[in-house]
């Protein structure tokens, strides 16, 4: 096997978590891949993988040289498309990550559409509310939602989200309007602890920080089950405008201390650098930036 086959089988590897499963990918046996891999660390001198008889792990100089093989990799495709003079064809695996309820509400069908447009492309979808890590977990393009740390990533911005505080008419009829952040010392409170663990909302008064300390009534992990508990009349939710931009359009939910509010958040797609990405992941950025910038819950 030479070099950059052996480099193909190293990152089916890492992409599908273990060897059986690269081998079935890339139609081969289980030996032949566990042999080019330890010949791949040999040559190197370095551990890529290590192994247990539960799975198989990147070492951090894996995840390195994983990344490195797949720029590599995509370079000789379109190296190789260039001088043939044809199209490379979008196929193979499409590593996708976002925030579970915007995962859910605007990936998702994105997703869908590029699939329906690419037969040929399987999709990994990881949505969840931490930071993934691209080159560590394999993935292609993230959908980030807040300000970005400096990184060797591409980063294309395609709008903005507020963060609100929500409630029913219901809820407001019973218990009166906050007209500022003191007086939620006075209200039940909705707390989505796995985006903000602190008991603390952050608030603008004139230009001014201002920090309110609170006492959830409810605590969630999730601002799905946050929005849900709003909707049920049982108090005030701290929200992001995309989450509730349905319920605020029906009037289900209403915006409260909209003077006091922090500067949106700036919604980026992130991505490898453009000049390693494939045309499968171009293809992908090109079609979420489209359908996120006519978005009307991000503008």
């Amino acid at each position: 096997m030479d070099r950059l086959q052996a480099m193909e089988v190293f990152v089916a590897v890492v992409d599908h978590g273990g060897f059986a499963a690269a081998a079935r990918r890339l139609d081969l046996s289980a030996p032949v891949v566990t042999r080019a891999v330890a010949e791949l660390e040999a040559r190197l001198g370095v551990q890529l993988l290590t192994r247990t008889t539960r799975q198989v792990r990147v070492t951090e100089a894996g995840a390195r040289y994983a990344e490195d093989c797949r720029r590599i990799l995509a370079d000789v495709g379109d190296s190789e498309a260039a001088t043939s003079g044809s199209r490379e064809q979008i196929q193979g695996r499409l590593g996708v990550t976002a925030p579970v309820l915007f995962g859910h509400l605007h990936v998702a069908p994105i997703v869908a559409d590029f699939l329906r447009r690419y037969p040929e492309v399987d999709a990994h979808c990881v949505f969840a509310d931490r930071i993934v890590n691209l080159v560590d977990e394999g993935l292609d393009v993230a959908v980030r939602i807040g300000e970005l740390p400096d990184s060797a990533l591409k980063a294309v911005s395609v709008g903005r989200v507020r963060r609100l505080l929500v409630a029913t008419p219901a809820y407001l009829a019973e218990h009166g309007l906050p007209r500022r952040p003191e007086d939620l010392a006075d209200h039940a409170l909705i707390h989505p602890t796995q985006v903000t663990p602190y008991p603390e909302w952050r608030f603008a008064d004139r230009g001014r920080p201002l920090v309110q300390r609170i006492r959830p009534r409810v605590r969630t992990t999730t601002n799905d089950a946050a929005r849900s508990f709003a909707l049920a009349d049982l108090g005030i939710a701290r929200l992001l405008s995309y989450q509730v931009a349905d319920a605020l359009a029906s009037g289900a939910l209403l915006p409260l201390l909209e003077s006091f509010e922090t500067p949106p958040l700036p919604v980026h797609v992130v991505h490898h650098e453009a000049r390693h990405m494939t045309r499968k992941v171009r293809a992908f950025v090109d079609l979420a930036v489209d359908s996120l910038r006519g978005h009307a819950a991000l503008r």
